[in-house]
């Protein structure tokens, strides 16, 4: 066997390899790319026997994705995507100095696949359909987070200045609330909004009961707040209108996005199953099966995960579950 720890960057790799005693047999910095993948694949053919195969080569690197890691999949290596603070917490066991270099991050890399590879989880062979799933969903939920962080910056800065808003708009992401918060973005320009545009706002944004929403709406936009300067009111004015601009691109791009994720989703084979759970729909069904894979051989039963820690060897995991089931043929049906 040989271990490869691989710490990557953006434009380059720090690789180290390993016996399976531990003993470093070579270490190089590799340019990211093709002249870098290729000079790994030299230094791994250095080291390996004239019978050895690449099934021999176990590869730990903090990440899962990307044309690096395709290509050390396509070359028949075992790979083992770690998570960085999985690496961290790892580097303490064996030093307490909280030194850390990329070459450093290597060895422990390879140290980690040479002694705990039973704890982690392989690479996947997911189809790219999967993976481009996986892509999506997770794009789709990173824009969801980012919304989220820019609605609580808006709220509070309503809050501080213009707290009667935060009373008339209870969810500040809705069109109608950025419709009127762009017109608007002060107490007195927005104590000025007719009961007309408001409810023109509301008809646009398809609410019911627009007549007595447009009612309160005003109502509560004309209440009385402590004032702020007028300096201090235009500059948070101005905060308010980038905000509402940043926050209605988002909610377009979601929505944009949502509809690549529910399509990707529909042309999966097994997208029929995930829509048959309840509460699994197009966006969340596309999350579930990103995060779970679609490789037929991860999951072979309720215990095969657990079967994988005690039995690291894949010849000993195939016998037991091959035990399994001829144990469960024999049972009689219920």
């Amino acid at each position: 066997m040989l271990f490869v720890g691989d710490d990557w960057a953006e434009d380059h790799h720090d690789v180290e390899l390993q016996d399976p005693a531990g003993r470093r047999l070579a270490r190089a910095r590799l340019p990211e790319g093709v002249v870098g993948i290729a000079r790994l694949h030299e230094l791994v053919a250095a080291q390996l026997g004239e019978d050895d195969g690449p099934e021999q080569v176990v590869v730990g690197i903090e990440t899962d994705r990307g044309p690096w890691v395709q290509a050390l999949l396509a070359a028949g290596y075992q790979v083992f995507p770690v998570n960085p603070r999985q690496v961290a917490r790892y580097r303490e066991r064996h030093g307490t100095s909280g030194a850390k270099s990329d070459a450093g991050d290597a060895h422990t890399l390879a140290d980690m696949v040479r002694t705990d590879r039973h704890q982690l989880r392989a690479a996947a062979g997911d189809s790219d359909l999967a993976e481009a799933i996986k892509l999506l969903a997770r794009a789709h939920q990173t824009l969801i987070w980012d919304r989220h962080r820019h609605l609580l910056r808006l709220r509070a800065a309503l809050v501080e200045f213009f707290p009667a808003a935060v009373a008339a708009f209870p969810n500040l992401a809705a069109a109608d609330a950025l419709e009127l918060l762009q017109a608007a973005p002060d107490p007195t320009s927005a104590a000025r909004l007719s009961r007309a545009r408001i409810a023109a706002a509301l008809t646009r944004a398809s609410r019911r009961g627009v007549p007595a929403k447009a009612a309160q709406i005003q109502q509560a936009l004309r209440a009385e707040q402590l004032p702020q300067p007028e300096t201090v009111v235009a500059a948070y004015a101005a905060t308010v209108g980038a905000a509402v601009a940043v926050i209605g691109t988002l909610n377009a791009q979601i929505e944009a996005l949502a509809g690549q994720v529910e399509a990707h989703f529909g042309e999966h084979r097994d997208a029929a199953i995930y829509r048959s759970q309840p509460g699994l729909g197009g966006v969340l069904g596309a999350r579930v099966l990103g995060e779970f894979g679609d490789d037929p051989g991860r999951y072979r039963d309720a215990g095969s995960q657990e079967l994988r820690r005690q039995f690291p060897g894949d010849q000993a995991v195939r016998q037991e579950e091959g035990r399994r089931g001829s144990f469960r043929a024999q049972r009689p049906p219920r």
